[in-house]
C-alpha cells in the first residue's frame, strides 16, 4: 500500500463526488507532476481509474431517472469508433524523443478546454449550440460528431470525459435538467474510459499496482464528496475547479 497514491485517489474521488468532474483532470497531472509517472502510463492508468470510480454512480443516477440513454447512445456512437481509431494510431505510432512532451502539451490543452467548458457550459445556458430549440429537438449529428471529439481527447489525454461531456450536453440540450445532464455524462464516461483504458492496457500503459492504490482512496473520497455536495453551491465548487485546472494547464504547458 502506497498511502501517497491512495491519498491522491481520495482527492480525485472527492472532486468527482463534489462536482461530478475532475477525476481525470486532476489525477493525470498529479501523477505526472508530483509522482513523476510517465505521461503515457499516467493516462492509461487514470482511464481505468476513472471507469471504476464513476461506475458506481451510473446505477444510482439511472434509478433516479437522471440518465438520457438515447443521448448516451448517440455520444457512444461517435466516441467508441473515435477511441478505437485513436488507439490504433497510438499502437502504430513510433515514439520519438518528443512523444512524452507532446502528451504533456496535449494534457495542458485538454485541461484548458475543460476549464473553459465548465465556465461556459455550466454557468451560461446561452452557450447552447441549438438556440431556440426545445428538449424535443434532437441534434443527432452534432451529438455523434462531438462524441467523436470527446473520444479522441479522452483517449489521448484521459481528460475531458466529465467536464467536456457535460458541456457538450448542456450546449446541445439546453432544456435538459442539470441532474439529468450529469447522470447522462457519467453513463457515457464509464464505457468510454473503460474502452480507452483497456486499449492502453494492451499498449503497456497501465500500472496495476498504482491503479489499485488509487481505487483504495477513491471509494471513500466519492462518498465524502457526495455528502458535502449538498452543502456547497455548485457555482462555487466548479469555479474553484476551473481556476485550479487553468493553473495546472499553465504549469504543464510551460
Amino acid at each position: 500500500m502506497e498511502w501517497s497514491y491512495a491519498a491522491s485517489g481520495l482527492l480525485g474521488g472527492f472532486m468527482v463526488g463534489l462536482t461530478g468532474v475532475g477525476g481525470g483532470s486532476l489525477m493525470t497531472p498529479l501523477l505526472v507532476m508530483v509522482f513523476g509517472i510517465s505521461p503515457s502510463t499516467a493516462v492509461g492508468t487514470d482511464l481505468l481509474y476513472a471507469a471504476a470510480t464513476k461506475a458506481s454512480g451510473v446505477w444510482a443516477h439511472h434509478r433516479k431517472g437522471n440518465v438520457d440513454w438515447r443521448a448516451t447512445g448517440l455520444l457512444m456512437l461517435g466516441s467508441a469508433p473515435a477511441t478505437l481509431i485513436t488507439l490504433v494510431a497510438l499502437r502504430n505510432f513510433k515514439p520519438t524523443p518528443g512523444f512524452e512532451s507532446g502528451i504533456r502539451h496535449g494534457l495542458a490543452l485538454a485541461l484548458a478546454l475543460t476549464a473553459a467548458a465548465l465556465l461556459c457550459g455550466l454557468f451560461n445556458r446561452r452557450c447552447s449550440l441549438t438556440p431556440g430549440q426545445g428538449q424535443a429537438a434532437r441534434p443527432l449529428l452534432l451529438t455523434v460528431l462531438l462524441g467523436g471529439l470527446i473520444g479522441t481527447l479522452v483517449t489521448v489525454s484521459s481528460v475531458g470525459a466529465g467536464a467536456l461531456g457535460t458541456a457538450v450536453l448542456v450546449a446541445l440540450y439546453p432544456k435538459m435538467p442539470i441532474a439529468r445532464i450529469v447522470g447522462t455524462d457519467i453513463a457515457h464516461a464509464v464505457p468510454l474510459t473503460l474502452l480507452a483504458g483497456l486499449g492502453h492496457f494492451t499498449l503497456g500503459h497501465v500500472n496495476l499496482g498504482l491503479l489499485g492504490n488509487l481505487l483504495v482512496g477513491s471509494i471513500p473520497g466519492i462518498w465524502l464528496g457526495s455528502l458535502l455536495n449538498a452543502h456547497i453551491p455548485e457555482r462555487v465548487s466548479r469555479m474553484v475547479l476551473s481556476a485550479l485546472l487553468l493553473l495546472i494547464a499553465a504549469k504543464m504547458g510551460f
